[in-house]
């Protein structure tokens, strides 16, 4: 965020969403991390009290929500540029970004507030604590002893519904560069048209794949240890490996990062 916000080279909407996505993956950290640690620094065990969830869940799926759709974002921000270059500049003006990036944020609101609002009504009755480091929905719901039908639907509608459309999003994007990129003559202009997408491409990847898994998986694959896993990689590891991934793969970063340092030595 730093060397994007500094290196005038990267004043562009490609890095500007970048910016945006790693802030969001920053608020997802803080917001699972330093209570993760203050559970298992002062009681030895990965868990959360019951009563200090639903602050924890609201910012949780705000993040998330917020974070599928800046992919979407970032993917027709791809398609914009490799698709119609010509328009590329005229389309992705200040303006637009910001309303795109609005748009996200809405969207993560709206996620969020559909899925903590029916979890106000549940009672837990004598279950104060949960076997997880972070307050999610699905071992919430477990340590309830009241109904909790409306609120498994609800989990499951949204997050087929949000995270299908997000990935509906970013996969038309992804048709469309594939088959532009396939047109171009040299195979270095192929390589370097797939460059700019790979980063975003394993980014996805990695979050889609165990995000969608953890929240529509049937009860009977369920597990403490899975769980925990699962949520490991998507609330944690993901957000690190974020900037690592769009830093070694774009040259442009690593060139930014070099003067940043620079001038750092000469301070």
């Amino acid at each position: 965020m730093v060397v994007i916000r500094t290196d005038l080279h990267l004043h562009s909407p490609m890095y500007f969403f970048l910016f945006h996505l790693a802030f969001v993956d920053i608020c997802y950290a803080t917001t699972v991390i330093p209570k993760m640690l203050m559970n298992f620094l002062a009681k030895g065990s990965l868990t959360i009290a019951v009563n200090a969830c639903m602050t924890q869940m609201f910012f949780i799926f705000l993040s998330a929500g917020c974070e599928v759709f800046m992919l979407s974002v970032m993917a027709y921000d791809r398609y914009m540029a490799i698709c119609n270059p010509l328009k590329y500049q005229e389309v992705t003006s200040k303006y637009f970004c910001y309303q795109l990036v609005g748009s996200a944020w809405a969207m993560g609101l709206l996620y969020s507030v559909l899925n903590t609002i029916p979890v106000l009504n549940i009672q837990f009755c004598g279950h104060k604590q949960i076997k997880h480091f972070s307050c999610e929905l699905p071992p919430l719901l477990s340590a309830a002893c009241s109904r909790t039908f409306l609120s498994n639907v609800i989990l499951l509608f949204s997050a087929v519904t949000f995270g299908s459309s997000s990935f509906l999003l970013i996969l038309i994007s992804y048709i469309y560069i594939i088959a532009t990129v396939l047109k171009i003559q040299s195979a270095e202009g192929r390589y370097k048209a797939f460059s700019t997408c790979s980063s975003h491409f394993i980014v996805v990847g990695l979050l889609y794949v165990t995000a969608l898994f953890q929240y529509t998986k049937p009860k009977s694959v369920s597990s403490i240890i899975l769980d925990q896993v699962l949520s490991t990689q998507y609330s944690i590891l993901t957000p690190m490996l974020n900037p690592i991934i769009y830093s070694l793969k774009n040259k442009d970063v690593k060139a930014a990062l070099g003067r940043v340092l620079k001038k750092l030595q000469f301070v």
